[in-house]
């Protein structure tokens, strides 16, 4: 792949929201988050459950720091509770020490949460969030943040929820509620071709994204096969019928070693017996839904059986976004217009991840279907800042996380907020399956 750099963009800048349309937004936010674990008992919100994830009253108490930290600083005055700001600091706390840390147990978090979205209310009435504002507040940038950063902890806390096993039940019917839809007749060739040329990787200047998604500049990519749609349960089935957790040669070095020393032989949640549990309930197998809960290292086994390989975020990106007819990207793979119920599986709309073909008003110009939504997928890329990336408004968003082994996920999973891009970049650990997330290939061509 090649990148021929364009000139930097600035950095934050978002489309002016007007104050009454951004408070209810933060609103909002606050009201999902207190929809997942109304339903909960204390001892529940204040256990930690696993050792890669955090008690979800830690992330009621986080949210509400982060939110504390940057009012002050958008607004110029004292925080509320500074005292706190390094319990919930997670670059110095990791998660597996999260539970030991003296944070807010569940009324003293919500209560915390509370008094930092009156102050946030308040304060949004004094603050000039147009263009000519400062560089914090300029075109609502840290609003945006805060509002997308409770929505990230959203979808944190439910992969929490989903690891605590039958002690928590789905947050779906709680949160949103809303059934699926079903299915679509025919979905076409396994794999479309995405022909060689040009594209715009990461995210223009309007709208809100963080700063590992800018600077957006263009790539020339070369001509490759992609999957029309996410490797399924019925897929990954076979190809463990077939030997996948015992064939060496399919699999990497760092791979085969992550396999023995976790005794892996099937997605997280599968059960010995070919079921698979969600939450509190355990169901039969649905082959034609995308399979979930694999690890970077699986996919890639699977992909090299195949005869295939995960997608660079090049490919993903321009298969996802780029209108080769137009010569232009689009906003979101079926055009310009926000996701919607037709479109995309985000939400808890549905429950859980759907047949993998089941909103084909979503396909991207390729024809390639379900890229927002449904499940997040693995790219062949490791986290690293773009050709001219500047860190802001703060550098341990992103920047620390560089170049230490991570590898990027794209595109949003049914648990995922709508404010999700498809420039997004998420990022963990080749070997975490925490998260709701799966995979499609590509092939050389």
């Amino acid at each position: 792949m090649n990148i021929a750099y364009l000139s930097p963009l600035p950095l934050g800048g978002v489309e002016c929201l007007p104050k009454e349309r951004l408070a209810a937004l933060l609103e909002e936010a606050r009201g999902r988050t207190l929809a997942l674990v109304a339903p909960l008992c204390e001892e529940q919100i204040d256990r930690q459950y696993s050792p890669i994830m955090s008690p979800l009253a830690w992330d009621l108490g986080h949210i509400a720091a982060f939110a504390d930290l940057w009012l002050a600083r958008a607004g110029g005055s004292e925080p509320v509770r500074p005292d706190l700001f390094e319990v919930y600091d997670a670059t110095e706390t990791p998660r597996s020490r999260r539970g030991d840390l003296p944070f807010l147990r569940c009324e003293d978090a919500l209560a915390y949460g509370r008094e930092i979205l009156e102050r946030a209310l308040a304060l949004l009435e004094e603050v000039d969030v147009s263009a000519e504002g400062d560089r914090l507040n300029a075109r609502a940038l840290v609003w945006n943040m805060l509002i997308e950063h409770e929505h990230q902890h959203s979808e944190t806390m439910i992969q929490a929820m989903q690891l605590a096993g039958e002690d928590i039940p789905s947050p779906a019917s709680e949160a949103a509620g809303g059934a699926g839809v079903p299915a679509a007749a025919g979905t076409g060739p396994r794999m479309v071709l995405v022909e060689g040329g040009p594209a715009l990787l990461g995210a223009g200047i309007e709208g809100f994204a963080y700063d590992n998604e800018r600077p957006q500049h263009a790539v020339e990519v070369a001509s490759f096969e992609i999957d029309l749609i996410t490797v399924t349960n019925g897929d990954y089935l076979a190809w463990i019928e077939e030997g996948g957790y015992h064939r060496r040669e399919w699999w990497s070095e760092r791979g085969w070693a992550w396999r023995e020393r976790e005794g892996a032989e099937r997605p997280l949640f599968w059960t010995a017996d070919g079921r698979d549990r969600r939450f509190d309930r355990t169901e039969p197998l649905d082959p034609d839904l995308p399979v979930t809960h694999v690890s970077a290292h699986e996919a890639e086994a699977f992909a090299r059986a195949h005869g295939k390989r995960l997608p660079t975020e090049a490919e993903w990106e321009k298969a996802a976004t780029w209108d080769p007819g137009a010569g232009r990207k689009r906003r979101f793979p079926w055009g310009e217009n926000q996701p919607d119920a037709e479109r995309a599986n985000l939400d808890l709309s549905a429950g859980g991840p759907e047949p993998a073909a089941a909103r084909p008003d979503g396909a991207s110009a390729y024809g390639v279907l379900g890229m927002t939504g449904d499940v997040w997928e693995w790219t062949a890329g490791e986290f690293i800042g773009y050709p001219g990336f500047e860190p802001f408004p703060y550098r341990e968003y992103s920047e620390i996380f560089f170049g230490t082994g991570m590898r990027v996920l794209r595109g949003g999973s049914w648990a995922t907020r709508p404010t999700i891009r498809p420039t997004f970049r998420n990022w963990d650990l080749p070997e975490r399956r925490q998260l709701f997330v799966g995979f499609r290939c590509v092939r050389d061509v």
